[in-house]
């Protein structure tokens, strides 16, 4: 039995409720942190949750379902149900709170642990900095906040340099920039030091708020023409609105990186 230091925080309860054929994940609090349309379960039914797979533009379409696929923090399980069970991806979800995994277990069809897909009950920093190989990772989504959803509970500029390291050469990520105690500029700009070298570009907010930022590692992003063919792919294979995403692509804002 292992105990808890006394610097770390309680964990908030996974709590869920229901609204029009939509199962919500909560943390003890009326912040949404995930969703699950009843009857279409592998559907990305939050907005933010679907812009989050636009490194899928990214990706070549002959590389787009191969490698290795990372979830740092599970949510209602949308993202993993879509990269294990659509896409066919070998697929690794980093999972801090046990009463998370439990309740997507039992209420979010979460997929059966296999060869092909394992739940990690651990610090997403310790993953990133102790148990993912440099360059062992091809698809790399994070997506981390408390049950207030002030800001992201991971920021910092060495985090970021962690996700850049774990990637392979031409692996993407996106990251949900989100609360009302964040700073989307200074979270931005850590994102753009890390990945020098790569590309990094953004998303326009949601209606909520969540900006998505997309970062490619050792690569650009492809020409324009490229992008509208990806898209239509996208949209004719897995029937996301990756057209619509094209329109909402911004350059991250011009400010002094930080390096600290």
């Amino acid at each position: 039995m292992t105990t808890k230091k006394k610097s770390e925080p309680e964990l908030a309860p996974a709590t869920i409720s229901e609204f029009d054929g939509v199962r919500y994940l909560h943390l003890g609090t009326p912040w949404v942190q995930g969703a699950m349309n009843l009857k279409k379960p592998a559907a990305l039914e939050l907005e933010y949750i679907q812009r989050m797979m636009a490194w899928m533009l990214l990706r070549p379409a002959a590389e787009l379902a191969r490698g290795h696929s990372v979830q740092l923090g599970l949510g209602a399980g949308a993202i993993t149900r879509f990269t294990q069970g659509v896409m066919k991806m070998k697929t690794t979800v980093v999972e801090l709170n046990p009463t998370v995994i439990g309740v997507n277990r039992a209420f979010f069809r979460l997929p059966a642990e296999g060869a092909r897909f394992q739940v990690l009950e651990m610090d997403a920093q310790h993953y990133v900095d102790e148990v993912a190989e440099p360059g062992s990772v091809d698809v790399l989504c994070v997506d981390l906040y408390d049950h207030e959803a002030a800001s992201p509970v991971l920021d910092s500029a060495a985090f970021y340099r962690g996700c850049a390291r774990m990637l392979a050469e031409g692996g993407v990520m996106s990251v949900n920039l989100f609360g009302r105690d964040a700073s989307f500029v200074r979270s931005a700009r850590r994102i753009a030091a890390a990945f020098e070298g790569g590309a990094v570009i953004s998303l326009q907010p949601t209606r909520e708020g969540n900006t998505v930022v997309l970062a490619i590692k050792q690569g650009t992003v492809p020409e324009r023409d490229e992008l509208v063919q990806r898209a239509q792919q996208i949209d004719t294979r897995y029937g996301l609105p990756a057209r619509k995403w094209l329109r909402m692509i911004r350059p991250l804002p011009a400010e002094p990186s930080e390096t600290a």
